[in-house]
């Protein structure tokens, strides 16, 4: 199950789409699903990056980036009262 789990993080594929190979994809969905809830995926995290810090196999730097991205306010999926009042970028006398 571990492997069918990191073949479908290493790929992006959606769990419907894991191959035969690894069974029933609802088996490892749920695998996947009781170890991340029990802590299990946190203890192999921490146990790995101990290792690999300890063999020095670790860069600790950090690369901040501070690119801003601006989008359309159509680009969002928040839905849009309109109608009915007069919004923020309208004077109240040009509404009437």
């Amino acid at each position: 199950m571990v492997e069918a789990i990191a073949y479908r993080y290493r790929t992006g594929i959606a769990w419907r789409d894991l191959p035969a190979a690894f069974g029933p994809w609802q088996t490892a969905w749920k695998w996947h699903r009781r170890m991340a809830g029990g802590g299990t995926w946190d203890r192999v995290h921490a146990a790995l990056l101990a290792r690999a810090d300890a063999t020095g196999n670790v860069d600790w730097s950090v690369s901040v980036d501070s690119t801003i991205a601006r989008a359309h306010q159509h680009a969002t999926n928040i839905t849009r009262v309109t109608g009915g009042f007069v919004e923020l970028q309208q004077s109240a006398d040009r509404a009437a």
